[in-house]
């Protein structure tokens, strides 16, 4: 098992779209960066943990907990014209852009905060909080994850 961060900006896509969607499952399409494409594909697995993070919002952090419910298939949204993460480049037959289906798990009693994230000196290594990391998905360690609950 791993464990995992996925962000997204909750104007666009936050944990209360997903707790709100049938089966509280919803896939996670539209990433189009290699490095976090090659996590999807290559190394989420069915059940594995992630922290769901708000980005790009009054109060950065992570708000909420879901799995991965379904491992990696061909992010569709790739080859639809009329969608805003259309990919001209890509081809069915060979697919350069994949997604994994999340599935709700809780919201976090409070929201951890970015900054409250920085603070922490057990913290130095996860992604997150590195200079310049811009990834939308990055590994958490077993360690990171449990720290990170206990802030909670």
């Amino acid at each position: 098992m791993q464990y995992w961060l996925m962000k997204s900006e909750p104007e666009a896509f936050g944990i209360d779209d997903l707790a709100g969607r049938p089966e509280q499952t919803e896939p996670w399409d539209g990433v189009r960066n290699y490095q976090a494409r090659n996590m999807m594909r290559d190394e989420m697995k069915v059940g594995d943990p992630v922290f769901f993070y708000h980005s790009n919002c009054d109060l950065p952090g992570i708000v909420g907990i879901a799995e991965v419910a379904r491992a990696s298939y061909p992010d569709f949204t790739a080859f639809d014209p009329d969608d805003k993460h259309f990919d001209p480049k890509s081809n069915p037959d060979k697919p350069t852009w994949f997604m994994v289906d999340v599935k709700f798990v809780r919201k976090l009693q409070r929201t951890i905060g970015l900054q409250e994230l920085k603070q922490q000196p057990e913290l130095a290594d996860l992604a997150l909080v590195r200079r310049g990391n811009r990834l939308s998905i990055m590994p958490v360690s077993r360690q990171q994850w449990d720290f990170i609950l206990g802030l909670e």
